[in-house]
């Protein structure tokens, strides 16, 4: 099996993939971070075997096959191209690009490039996510028709984790608008159903944090609610990335002669409903079970983080690379995805418009797009938001809420 040479760029996400890399005979080779004390975690991790960065044009000269981007969630569209330049496989974090027109050059730099493109979006190789593509393609349950998609995590941070996941009142986790982080919820059902969304809707859940809680977050929605008309004339509902009470991670087909889901509170539990006429012989109309992995690396997979995905996501990226094939994950997939984020928080500005979803395979497509930069984040190159992130406009922090934002952050 071929040795991989990998480099990370962004040690923060990057070291989740770290154990999966080398449990798929990868070589971390080196790791690029501005923070030091990420460089000296990547140091104790992994010892004399990496070199490590604190900036990128230095990084990108390192001799490596493939790179995992994973820096700022915004900011992942120059580094890949400058990857796909030399020719160097990519792994993105989610999403892939943060403006339309990022899409476009992403895409045209693809096109031109041997690299492989592979959207490392996880939740799709969550167990239950597993189980419902594979029952779907089976056949019994008949053409989808609608299907959900739920990532609701909230969160109730404490200091320490504010330091590590914050650098500044500007981070882009304080102007993410809640259809963005949209790939949780929406890419499994698409990956099960190979339905593509076509048109866009969005509507917004407006609850701010309560006003003795430090932020520094000019986002007061607490979830979006989005609904796409997709090419095979199903529709999906899904949430963005959803932040009310009741954690969890759902999802549900609903087809032709059966609905399958995984259950809330269930523990990762599988509800196949057939229409009691239309079963197979084999089935109950009501068969509610816990799915397990298959194969091999079964027990590498329950030790991997987010459900097994990230360690599924890292062996199919490597896989791609020693078989020269492309992932679904491609970048069409991927700027399909970053689409229904940014024009489903323009619906959501709007409260419902809906907007025609582009297939960046198409010139005309691309062109419509090719000098839209709008965008709701503050960049590392000087860059200031061109859109609100909120659906209430005029939304922002206490002063004295950002105030304590900041001493948490001097510690």
């Amino acid at each position: 099996m071929k040795r991989i040479k990998i480099g990370i760029f962004g040690y923060c996400r990057g070291s989740a993939y770290v154990d999966s890399f080398l449990q798929n005979n990868a070589e971390i080779v080196a790791v690029c971070d501005k923070r030091k004390d990420r460089l000296e975690e990547a140091k104790k991790k992994l010892g004399n075997m990496v070199t490590c960065y604190e900036e990128f044009d230095a990084f990108i000269e390192h001799s490596m096959d493939a790179v995992f981007i994973a820096n700022y969630f915004h900011e992942h569209t120059p580094y890949i191209i400058r990857c796909f330049e030399k020719n160097i496989h990519v792994l993105c974090e989610c999403i892939s690009n943060s403006t339309m027109a990022e899409g476009v050059q992403l895409v045209e730099a693809a096109e031109k490039s041997k690299s492989i493109f592979m959207l490392a979006e996880n939740y799709p190789y969550m167990i239950f996510n597993i189980e419902m593509k594979r029952l779907y393609e089976g056949g019994t349950l008949g053409k989808c028709l609608y299907a959900e998609g739920e990532y609701n995590h909230p969160s109730n941070r404490n200091d320490d984790n504010t330091r590590y996941l914050y650098d500044s009142e500007l981070h882009w986790r304080n102007y993410l608008p809640k259809t963005y982080y949209v790939t949780h919820s929406l890419a499994p059902i698409m990956f099960a159903t190979g339905a593509n969304p076509v048109r866009v809707t969005a509507m917004p859940i407006f609850s701010p944090v309560p006003k003795e809680r430090p932020t520094a977050s000019f986002v007061g929605d607490k979830a979006a609610i989005i609904t796409t008309l997709n090419d095979d004339k199903s529709v999906f509902r899904f949430t963005g990335h959803a932040t009310f009470g009741g954690e969890c991670n759902s999802y549900r087909l609903c087809c032709e002669k059966a609905t399958v889901e995984n259950v809330r509170g269930s523990g990762g539990k599988v509800m196949l409903h057939y229409n009691w006429w239309e079963k197979p012989k084999d089935k109950e109309a009501v068969n509610f079970y816990m799915p397990e992995y298959e194969g091999e690396d079964v027990e590498l997979v329950k030790k991997s983080g987010h459900g097994g995905g990230d360690f599924c996501v890292a062996k199919e990226f490597l896989n791609c690379i020693r078989e020269n094939k492309p992932h679904p994950f491609d970048v069409y997939f991927s700027t399909r995805m970053s689409s229904v984020a940014i024009l489903g928080h323009r619906s959501l500005l709007e409260y419902g418009t809906p907007y025609d979803i582009p297939d960046f395979k198409n010139k005309a497509d691309r062109d419509k797009y090719r000098n839209d930069t709008l965008s709701p984040f503050f960049y590392s190159d000087g860059r200031t938001p061109t859109l609100p992130c909120c659906s209430e406009q005029n939304f922002k922090p206490l002063d004295s809420q950002v105030e304590e934002f900041k001493k948490i952050l001097k510690g």
